[in-house]
């Protein structure tokens, strides 16, 4: 969890402007910005929690989201890290059930939050499909490398879906039929943190 923070943190960083520059046409061109500074935020609070749990680095995550960033991505990125932390509280590691109930925690806490659906042209339409094919690769007896990459697979696919779509949700909803065509912003960032995980756990099979 500490390896995939701090990676998602340097993704992050250096897709800032790639985030911005989605956010740009459909929103408050703020998105990239917002979330570089909410992963520096986070990567400051990981030191004094390192010997804790899973669920406790996550909801010390979610909280620094939430404290540090304005707009959407603030409330919903750090529910996101909360809820999901509520799901493994007290565990130091996780199996593959763990963690499918961690990030099904995670969508239900931004399903939440955000009063969104599927195809309402937000991050539920990445992380929603990249959940659900992690249940069912888990269910198949695939290893947890191959359902993570399934995973991935699925939340790629998810944030190209967004790209036809009208917005129903957030500032992008204000545009109307300007908003078809441009891929959500915030589907493009949760892509990007469930390809960080996968890849954080493909180079530490052992963590």
């Amino acid at each position: 969890m500490l390896k995939w923070l701090e990676a998602t943190a340097a993704v992050i960083e250096e897709n800032r402007q790639y985030l911005t520059d989605l956010d740009s046409p459909i929103g408050d061109a703020d998105h990239g910005i917002n979330m570089d500074r909410g992963f520096k935020k986070i990567v400051s609070k990981l030191p004094g929690v390192e010997e804790k749990d899973i669920g406790a680095i996550l909801k010390t995550s979610g909280m620094a989201l939430i404290t540090s960033v304005g707009g959407a991505a603030g409330p919903l990125y750090g529910t996101f890290l909360m809820d999901a932390g509520k799901a493994v509280a007290g565990k130091m590691e996780l199996s593959d059930d763990d963690l499918v109930a961690l990030l099904d925690a995670g969508l239900k806490g931004v399903v939440r939050i955000g009063k969104t659906n599927l195809e309402d042209k937000t991050m539920v339409d990445a992380l929603h499909p990249a959940v659900e094919a992690l249940r069912k690769a888990c269910a198949d007896g695939k290893d947890t490398i191959e359902a993570l990459h399934l995973m991935t697979d699925a939340a790629h696919q998810g944030m190209k879906a967004t790209i036809p779509m009208l917005a129903r949700k957030g500032r992008a909803s204000y545009l109307g039929e300007r908003s078809i065509g441009h891929q959500d912003p915030g589907a493009t960032s949760s892509y990007l943190l469930l390809k960080t995980l996968m890849e954080t756990v493909e180079s530490n099979p052992s963590a």
